[in-house]
């Protein structure tokens, strides 16, 4: 698949493009959206008024509470043209669903495409796709309809199963795997426990999905490190939510995600709403093009990202995104020193004893933040523990409580009733 003349195209060609596609986004929305007819009104905003990029701070932000609150009046159509319902995973509060038109669903499958012909697949490849597909779960089957439109295989061995994942290897012999970065790494164990030949299978490359896997300055965070010096594969970090029905896929330059201009709007703003220099963190803002049932404006994802607008040696002109940093509702103040889990993860993934593991953070009786790691871990000796929060200390400057429970504890904790992924973070506060 040919990369999309508009992303190599000149920037400024872009600009005009995204100025034209978010006044059609405007006249959509206060013709089809009851949420934004009644936000306009409210507002007193003329959209005739909005005419380029510039002019997006005049309007309103949406937020997860406001999506929450009035969930149906987002959708745009008439009930009978939507064609699929999903839901959000619900990490940051009340999950809300999401419904796609026949023409949505066409758009979520060119997205996908886009973004796996980025990442170097095409239709040679057979991708093993290891998340569900069910469940109301987007990602699923937006991998799907990509590859199919991308005319590459696809095999849809879902989630978990690492015995069935590597008979599915043996079997079909796929080139690639889409799979939670923490979940390739329990391959490698199971391979390496049951005589499995891993590191000559067919398996090339991986698109991560779910997890972090590189650093602010795209070298490989701890996980992705760990398994790239236990298999030699190419591994390529996504960001993408149900939201956006958009992904920003890394090339094999791995400076970025790489930004699809044709399918939606990007902001980084600062937490006064104001943008942020090139290079900078900010919460990263989103508006949608050319979705029919329901198109956000200006919706505050919660993600705290960098960007950089640079030429990317793969010949695409346009804006990149780099690794979340961390979510803004889950920033943690800590004996003065601002933290994101991201962070505290790729500590603990350090520890080669550290089975797993969970963070509560909750208020303590003067006010203040306090931190519980509860560690599954080989080693539960008083000097284990010690090291790994030295460890924190000299990393991060201060030491979180650390708690070491069973792994059957952990795991009842990570994966809680009706939960698509693994949960880490619990916020109390």
């Amino acid at each position: 698949m040919k990369i999309p003349a508009i992303e190599t195209a000149n920037p400024s060609k872009i600009k005009a493009f995204q100025d034209q596609e978010l006044q059609k986004l405007l006249h959509y929305l206060a013709l089809n959206s009851p949420y934004y007819q009644r936000t306009f009104k409210e507002h007193n905003i003329d959209i005739s008024s909005i005419k380029t990029l510039e002019d997006l701070p005049k309007l309103p932000l949406t937020t997860k509470q406001d999506l929450q609150e009035n969930n149906d009046a987002f959708i745009c159509v008439d009930r009978r043209k939507i064609i699929d319902y999903v839901t959000t995973s619900g990490t940051m509060g009340k999950p809300v669903t999401f419904a796609l038109t026949d023409k949505d669903l066409d758009r979520l499958a060119y997205n996908e495409a886009t973004s796996f012909a980025s990442a170097g697949i095409d239709d040679t490849d057979i991708l093993l796709l290891t998340t569900t597909i069910d469940r109301r779960f987007m990602a699923g089957l937006a991998y799907f309809l990509g590859a199919r439109k991308l005319g590459a295989g696809i095999v849809r061995v879902g989630s978990g199963l690492p015995a069935l994942q590597w008979d599915t290897i043996k079997r079909v012999s796929p080139t690639a795997l889409i799979a939670v970065p923490s979940f390739i790494f329990k391959l490698i164990e199971y391979a390496k426990k049951n005589g499995i030949d891993y590191k000559n299978s067919s398996i090339k490359k991986a698109i991560c999905i779910g997890e972090s896997l590189r650093n602010p300055d795209f070298s490989l965070n701890t996980l992705g490190q760990k398994i790239t010096d236990l298999w030699d594969i190419e591994l390529y970090s996504t960001y993408a939510s149900t939201e956006m029905s958009t992904a920003f896929t890394e090339c094999s330059h791995s400076r970025g995600g790489h930004h699809h201009p044709e399918l939606i709007l990007v902001e980084i703003l600062d937490e006064h709403g104001q943008a942020v220099a090139e290079g900078e963190a900010g919460e990263v803002v989103i508006s949608t093009l050319q979705m029919e049932a329901m198109p956000l404006l200006r919706f505050k994802t919660g993600d705290i990202c960098q960007w950089y607008q640079d030429a990317c040696p793969c010949g695409r002109t346009t804006l990149r995104l780099g690794p979340v940093i961390g979510r803004k509702g889950q920033m943690i103040k800590y004996k003065g020193t601002t933290l994101y889990p991201p962070a505290l993860y790729n500590l603990l993934n350090q520890f080669e004893a550290i089975k797993a593991f969970v963070i509560e953070v909750f208020t303590n009786d003067i006010g203040t933040d306090e931190i519980v790691i509860k560690v599954a871990s080989k080693d539960t000796s008083t000097r284990f523990q010690k090291r790994v929060k030295d460890h924190f200390r000299a990393k991060l400057r201060v030491a979180p409580k650390v708690e070491f429970t069973s792994f059957e504890t952990i795991n009842a904790l990570r994966f809680p009733a009706m939960s698509r992924k693994p949960v880490l973070f619990f916020d109390h506060r």
